[in-house]
């Protein structure tokens, strides 16, 4: 496929095979009702044509009633210990765990004997030990499981994952990936928050931010990483038990090098640039929301730029999960796939207190 042709689709949907009117619609409990959950799932799902929320779950029973209120379509407001006694199942076929990541398992291992499908927010949880229980419970209750990369239907990454399939930058060689953001400016000023807690999150700038290029690196090159290494430093007190900064690098077959950077401490960037033999694609910027984003295309002396429209990614990764549930085609990001990132992850921990290279299996 040309170049011309594949940026021409720009945000076309080359996974939909069926319009939303002719599958029923999905009915999601959404657990979790944190500021992300509010000013983003909540008017991606009601927006949604193929699927809505109908329950939503918080550790207060009276503060889910009040976002209830506030949402189109949701009918019942739960508390944590309802939804684990089955409160309310009947209003639901699919949930969405928007938890501390300690916390997906529990959730996950409910609705699995609930028997609803499952959509959980990356990391999957915050240990691969974990990770893999979780896997399991759902393939022992036979219940589709989706980790939420939402890069994985951003129309700028599929994009140029096409740049990369048509051979149009010959064979991949290098990437480079990074996300940073000044967290307690920008997001949260509690140094006891979650996310600073190494016994919930299970890592820092790491397993929140470093996630998104290394997983989108193995979406562009369609492959695994076989090890990794790295190192991460602290620069500020409520960093003590979590990673502020990491820098790491995930080898993949065939001597291909993903090198990656994510901070908690640092200006707002985010870019992934890959590097072949006859050219380079890039997305600048690549993971934030509400930007737009542009793919940026190198071959010989040609140069090419485009600027797509942007799209809301947390709609693009709602609709994507609910149509392949209600048409039963495979999901990409399933739990197996979420694990392989929990395990590289846990993997730069390790070559830092090894002091190097630590092979995956």
């Amino acid at each position: 496929m040309e170049l011309d042709a594949i940026l021409e689709r720009s945000c076309e949907r080359d996974w939909q095979t069926t319009p939303a009117e002719s599958v029923d619609t999905l009915r999601v409990a959404v657990i979790g009702l944190g500021w992300f959950t509010r000013g983003r799932a909540l008017p991606a799902l009601e927006g949604s044509g193929y699927c809505e929320p109908t329950v939503l779950v918080s550790g207060s029973a009276e503060k889910a009633r009040s976002v209830v209120a506030e949402t189109d379509s949701a009918t019942h407001g739960i508390s944590y210990d309802d939804f684990h006694d089955g409160v309310a199942s009947d209003a639901y076929d699919a949930v969405y765990i928007v938890t501390p990541n300690a916390l997906h398992l529990d959730y996950v291992r409910t609705a699995a004997e609930l028997g609803k499908a499952v959509l959980c927010e990356k990391p999957a949880e915050r240990s691969s030990e974990r990770a893999a229980k979780l896997v399991e419970t759902c393939e022992t209750h036979d219940v589709p499981l989706m980790i939420a990369y939402r890069m994985h239907t951003e129309p700028a990454v599929r994009r140029a994952r096409d740049v990369i399939d048509a051979g149009l930058i010959g064979d991949p060689q290098a990437v480079r990936g990074s996300m940073s953001q000044r967290l307690l400016d920008r997001i949260n000023d509690d140094p006891d928050q979650w996310r600073l807690d190494e016994n919930v999150a299970g890592g820092g700038a790491l397993f929140d931010l470093g996630v998104y290029p290394l997983n989108t690196a193995r979406f562009l090159l369609g492959s695994d990483p076989v090890a990794a290494c790295g190192r991460t430093k602290r620069s500020h007190d409520a960093f003590d038990e979590v990673d502020e900064t990491v820098s790491f690098t995930v080898e993949f077959p065939d001597d291909v090098y993903a090198s990656c950077f994510a901070s908690h401490n640092a200006r707002q960037e985010s870019e992934i640039v890959v590097t072949g033999t006859e050219g380079q694609v890039a997305v600048r910027p690549a993971f934030f929301q509400d930007q737009a984003r542009s793919i940026h295309v190198s071959r010989g002396a040609g140069r090419a730029s485009v600027e797509l429209e942007v799209v809301d990614q947390m709609l693009e990764e709602f609709d994507y999960f609910a149509h392949q549930v209600r048409t039963g085609d495979e999901i990409l990001a399933d739990g197996t796939h979420g694990l392989v990132d929990m395990q590289a992850m846990e993997a730069v921990y390790e070559s830092e207190r090894t002091d190097g290279w630590v092979a995956l299996d």
